[in-house]
C-alpha cells in the first residue's frame, strides 16, 4: 500500500472520460485530496451577501483529479474508503436565487458565515442555543462515464458525482460502479454539515483535506448506482447498508432505490426476489439523499445492518 496526494490545483469543472489521470495508483492505495470549497475559493470568512452577486458560478464545485486505478475495468465495482477528513476553522451556506427546494419563496440572495469550533459544533445562534453537530463529508464523489463528452458537476449520476449524501463520512464506504479503464475517480465539493436533501441548495460549504484508500473490487457486478456502508451508529436503527437510485424522476428514483437493494440481498444473502422486497418494506428506510442539483434526484434505500446476518461485504 502506498500513499500519494492530489494538490488543490488538479481541478476539473467536469465528468469527463478524455480528461489525462493526475495520478496512477494501485488498487488499495490511500490517496490524499486538497479541495477548495464549492465557491472555488470566491467566497471567504470575510464575504458578505454583496459578494454572491459577483461570483462566477460556472466555476462552482470543482473535483480534484481524477485517479487512475490500476486494474480497474468496466463492470468492477470501485471501493472507496474515506479514511480521514480535515476542514478549516470557518464554512458558509448560501441562498441563490432560483436554487433550492423552496426557490420560489425565497427569492433573495442571503449568505452565513459559521465558525467551526473544534469540540465539533458550530453555532447557528448562540444566544438562543441553537447549534449544528459537524460530520463533515465530501459530497462529490465519483468515476468517469463511459459516454464520451463533459458532463456537468451540479447533479449527480450513476457512477456518482455530486450525490451529497452525509452518511458517507470518515469510517464509510462508498461503492461506484466503473465504466470506463482505470475507474477515473474524482472528490470535491467539502461539507462540514448537512441535513438529508440539502434543501436550501448548500450545507455548511467547506473546503477540506480528505484522504480515502481505492481498491478494486471484481465480486459486486451488481453495483448499478453509488452504494455504501456507514459505520457510525448514530441512529436508532444502528448501521446502514444502503443502495441508490438516480433519476430525473422521482418516483424512477425511488424505484430504482428499491430494486438495487433487492439486487444485493439476492447476491449478498441468497434471498430470493420476493423476500427480498418484503425484507425492503418491512425494515428498509426510503430517504431521499439529494433533491436539488437538477435535473437528478438521489433516493437511497438504507437497510439496517442490525436487521441483516453476516454476509461477505456487511
Amino acid at each position: 500500500m502506498s500513499i500519494h496526494s492530489v494538490r488543490r490545483e488538479c481541478a476539473n469543472l467536469a465528468w469527463d472520460n478524455s480528461i489525462p489521470p493526475a495520478l496512477h495508483v494501485k488498487s488499495g492505495d490511500e490517496i490524499t485530496f486538497d479541495c477548495a470549497d464549492a465557491s472555488n475559493g470566491q467566497l471567504t470568512a470575510d464575504s458578505t451577501v454583496e459578494t454572491l452577486a459577483k461570483l462566477t458560478l460556472a466555476g462552482f464545485n470543482p473535483v480534484n483529479g481524477p485517479v487512475f486505478v490500476d486494474d480497474a475495468q468496466p463492470g468492477d465495482t470501485l471501493q472507496v474508503d474515506v479514511l480521514r477528513i480535515e476542514n478549516p476553522e470557518w464554512g458558509w451556506t448560501g441562498l441563490f436565487p432560483g436554487f433550492g427546494i423552496l426557490a420560489d419563496e425565497f427569492p433573495e440572495p442571503a449568505l452565513k458565515i459559521w465558525k467551526l469550533e473544534q469540540e465539533g459544533f458550530a453555532w447557528f445562534d448562540e444566544k438562543k442555543g441553537i447549534k449544528v453537530p459537524l460530520r463533515p463529508f465530501a459530497g462529490e464523489m465519483g468515476v468517469a462515464q463511459k459516454k464520451k463528452g463533459a458532463f456537468s458537476v451540479v447533479p449527480p449520476y450513476h457512477t456518482g458525482g455530486n450525490i451529497d449524501t452525509k452518511h458517507i463520512t470518515v469510517g464509510s464506504t462508498l461503492f461506484l460502479p466503473v465504466e470506463v479503464e482505470g475507474a477515473l475517480f474524482s472528490i470535491g465539493d467539502g461539507h462540514a454539515a448537512q441535513g438529508d436533501g440539502e434543501v436550501c441548495g448548500s450545507a455548511i460549504e467547506t473546503a477540506m483535506k480528505v484522504t480515502v484508500r481505492l481498491s478494486v473490487r471484481k465480486d459486486k457486478p451488481y453495483t448499478k448506482t453509488p452504494h455504501f456502508s456507514t459505520a457510525t451508529a448514530d441512529t436508532p436503527s444502528g448501521e446502514y447498508y444502503c443502495t441508490t437510485g438516480i433519476d430525473s424522476d422521482v418516483r424512477e428514483a425511488m424505484r430504482s432505490a428499491v430494486r438495487n437493494m433487492i439486487d444485493f440481498l439476492v447476491a449478498e444473502y441468497g434471498l430470493d426476489r420476493v423476500g427480498a422486497y418484503i425484507l425492503c418494506s418491512v425494515a428498509g428506510d426510503l430517504r431521499m439523499h439529494e433533491v436539488v442539483d437538477m435535473p437528478n434526484y438521489v433516493i437511497g434505500m438504507m437497510m439496517p445492518k442490525s436487521v441483516l446476518g453476516p454476509s461477505n461485504e456487511v
